[in-house]
């Protein structure tokens, strides 16, 4: 039998996405849902070099929101995401590195408003893989595993 290492990470996490100059932003990690989302404003699809691509602006500190950081990224695709409310949206899927703690890779994103949530986004099931064990009981844990 193998013995697979996997880190340890906690219920509320600080990523960066460094392709969006997002650095040290609170993430909710959330087993149940499949995908993760990210609270955005202003989206506005357009064309590059004949790529759909999509802009749109984020809150990188929740007690700051006039703050924004304006992104840019190619559409990866469009989906019908059911929400935590149970109703389907239409949401854009951008792909993106992901930092946590000494790991990083790339994830899907879907666009969305999560204006009335605490977190501004949600690393969802899939982006973790199989890379993580999460301790309900921790909070930002992963910067320290490494």
């Amino acid at each position: 039998m193998s013995t697979i290492h996997k880190v340890i990470i906690g219920r509320l996490e600080k990523i960066t996405l460094p392709q969006l100059h997002i650095h040290n932003l609170p993430v909710k990690v959330d087993t149940g849902a499949k995908t993760s989302s990210l609270h955005v404003d202003n989206i506005c699809e357009y064309s590059r070099d004949a790529t759909p691509h999509v802009s749109f602006d984020l809150h990188p500190d929740t007690h700051q929101v006039k703050q924004s950081q304006h992104c840019h990224a190619p559409i990866k695709a469009i989906r019908k995401i059911k929400s935590s409310n149970g109703e389907i949206e239409v949401r854009y899927v951008i792909q993106t590195q992901i930092q946590l703690g000494a790991y990083s890779w790339e994830i899907e994103v879907t666009l969305a408003d999560r204006s009335d949530m605490n977190y501004l986004m949600l690393l969802g099931r899939e982006a973790m893989g199989k890379r993580f064990l999460v301790d309900p009981s921790k909070i930002f844990i992963g910067c320290r595993t490494q």
